[in-house]
């Protein structure tokens, strides 16, 4: 099962058909990514179902449902995939723990758990290195979601979700990840050799309980 408009599936096919005329040379995030610029920022986007589903939108994004759209459309390019079935699966795949759709803890929350588990299925690749400058290391300490459940929907509605989510925090945190210090982003050499156009940016949250504050591409 999944929602969306039907103007969803018209951008995803009609993105899809521009990009298999694309050379094969084409920065093709880039070129996704492209597609969303003045599109309206709109928080919660995947939570106004009752029942978990998938949800698609392409008229509405917030940092990681434009992350997860340029992906998922990168990888059916570079598959040589180009229906919406394919991505459909795509998204899937990337958005949900083992690509399987069971209730709402069965979402990838956690930026740290969607790259590690994305990377393990080499839908993305890690970039950790070198030193400089991913000279920091963030050890992942995450509890915001079963600490504030009143702030998400589907927790305020189901408490037994509560402690699956508490669960999956306890196995997320702990994780190490080398990130770039932000004294140390500016436009100098080292930094245009690490990041390249198209990378998926993420940046590191001082909120307690949570990992990463925001999410882009380059």
């Amino acid at each position: 099962m999944y929602a969306a408009f039907p103007t969803d599936s018209i951008d995803v096919c009609r993105f899809l058909e521009e990009a298999r005329h694309m050379p094969r040379t084409t920065n093709f995030p880039l070129f996704f990514a492209r597609k969303f610029l003045g599109k309206p920022y709109v928080a919660h986007t995947l939570d106004l179902n009752d029942e978990e589903r998938l949800v698609v939108n392409t008229r509405q994004l917030d940092c990681t449902t434009l992350v997860e759209n340029v992906t998922a459309l990168t990888l059916c390019v570079y598959r040589n995939l180009y229906s919406w079935h394919d991505y459909l699966n795509a998204l899937v795949a990337m958005r949900y723990r083992h690509g399987l759709i069971d209730r709402y803890p069965s979402r990838i929350h956690y930026f740290t758990e969607w790259i590690t588990a994305n990377t393990a299925t080499e839908m993305v690749k890690e970039i950790q290195t070198p030193d400089p400058p991913f000279s920091h290391v963030q050890t992942v300490c995450v509890n915001y979601m079963s600490q504030h459940p009143e702030s998400y929907k589907a927790l305020s509605q189901h408490p037994e979700y509560v402690e699956d989510i508490r669960q999956m925090e306890e196995r997320v945190t702990g994780g190490h990840f080398r990130y770039i210090p932000k004294s140390e982003v500016k436009n100098s050499r080292v930094l245009r050799r690490a990041i390249h156009d198209g990378d998926i940016i993420a940046i590191t949250s001082k909120k307690v309980g949570l990992d990463i504050a925001h999410l882009g591409i380059s």
